[in-house]
């Protein structure tokens, strides 16, 4: 049998707009207008105005009906030629990364040249739904011949059945939300509140910092009047942090609004290529994916790991491409809490824990002065969908301004999912 040649996969290009906490500076629009200024931006910044790229994929994790096609209906909003097929994609805060590795693997195989991958979610324009007894005496007045027959239906309605319904952020599995969760997470593998709270505070001031720099100037296109993201605080210390009131566990909790991440409405987008079509139209290869690997856990029996797969896809893609954890220049975990942040740095550090788990061994400490150098989704905070554009942009960022060198990034999901990925220059 022949081997299956594959090509390398460049990312050259980012862009996104400024995250915004729900109901603030995005609170009149959706999922499809955040979209389709991110895409525009990124089609502006790399001059694509009427090219045909490979194809677009991406998602939201929450979505209205009317977003059931919101990828390829952004696309047909924005410049690039209309030709450009688009797909949409959902795995939870995995959606973004997911994305990058779907678009990544068409073009390792040829099947295509270029593709974006993004993500995008609306948390202000949250899809409201009616109550299952609602919705099928309405289905049932709609099939009724006549009007005494749908009066009918309508005459089964109680008051009671008018209470609208909005998405739950609750495990169907287990009734917890992610916070509830982690919290869990914090009790188990004794995660004290002191030490999220500086996590937390580390995370503010490394982006707050990145944005003197000018670091992000090139990355964010400005939207609806929002420059920066809004979530930052630059003023905040570890006094105020230790004064917020726990936010899922109010007596014995760790776990606060200040060391978790909030409700976030925002997209990112991410340009991808082959060399060749890179270099003929002289873009900047700032960085190769080379490695990418999922992977889920059990977590309604062991409800403390519902956030840590991570841990197992990074055992597994670490293996593949012969390489120690030690071995990189910058490492991206996504900061959906400080408690999960740093239950999966005491896991990798302790060869108990990690046979407990069910790795096949420690992976070890890394440095943690190169750990979300930039600030990360506490600073930022967190559009779920949104979440792995951003990190992947980063990322390569730091790689090409070094110009060498290898990234480790980690994303955790809801369902107890995660994806690892390797960056490298």
């Amino acid at each position: 049998m022949d081997t299956i040649k594959t090509r390398k996969v460049a990312i050259v290009g980012y862009n996104r707009i400024p995250f915004a906490r729900a109901n603030t500076a995005y609170s009149e629009v959706g999922n499809q207008e955040m979209m389709t200024a991110t895409l525009e931006g990124l089609v502006e910044k790399y001059k694509l105005k009427g090219e045909l790229l490979g194809e677009v994929a991406g998602g939201a994790v929450i979505k209205r009906m009317t977003d059931s096609n919101l990828i390829r209906e952004s696309v047909m909003k924005t410049s690039l030629n209309p030709a450009t097929p688009a797909c949409d994609l959902q795995q939870a805060c995995d959606t973004g990364i997911e994305s990058a590795i779907y678009i990544a693997n068409k073009i390792a195989l040829g099947q295509i040249d270029s593709g974006i991958a993004c993500g995008v979610d609306s948390i202000s324009d949250m899809p409201i739904a009616v109550s299952e007894k609602m919705r099928k005496i309405l289905l049932e007045a709609r099939k009724a011949k006549s009007l005494g027959g749908k009066i009918k239906q309508f005459l089964k309605l109680r008051p009671r059945d008018f209470t609208p319904l909005v998405p739950s952020n609750s495990e169907p599995q287990t009734g917890l939300s992610m916070g509830g969760h982690t919290e869990i997470t914090a009790k188990y593998y004794k995660i004290s509140r002191e030490d999220q709270d500086e996590l937390a505070l580390k995370s503010h001031l490394n982006m707050a910092k990145a944005y003197d720099e000018g670091f992000f100037n090139d990355m964010i296109t400005p939207y609806l009047g929002l420059e920066k993201d809004n979530n930052l605080r630059r003023d905040t210390n570890l006094q105020k942090l230790a004064s917020l009131k726990p936010s899922f566990d109010k007596l014995e909790g760790t776990l606060t609004a200040g060391n978790s991440t909030p409700l976030t409405d925002g997209a990112s987008s991410i340009l991808l290529a082959s060399e060749d079509w890179a270099n003929e139209r002289g873009l900047p290869i700032l960085a190769y994916i080379s490695f990418a690997e999922i992977a889920a856990v059990e977590y309604v029996k062991n409800r403390q790991n519902l956030l840590l797969a991570p841990l197992f896809a990074a055992d597994r893609m670490l293996t593949k491409a012969g390489l120690n954890l030690q071995d990189f220049d910058f490492y991206e975990i996504h900061e959906a809490f400080a408690a999960q942040v740093l239950a999966t740095l005491k896991i990798w550090e302790s060869p108990e824990l990690s046979k407990e788990l069910g790795l096949s061994k420690s992976l070890g400490a890394i440095d943690r002065n190169k750990l979300n150098v930039k600030g990360s989704s506490l600073a930022a905070a967190h559009p779920f969908a949104a979440t792995g554009g951003r990190i992947i942009g980063v990322m390569a960022k730091l790689l090409n301004e070094k110009g060498s060198g290898k990234g480790f990034i980690s994303i955790c999901a809801a369902g107890g999912q995660g994806i690892t990925m390797i960056l490298e220059k």
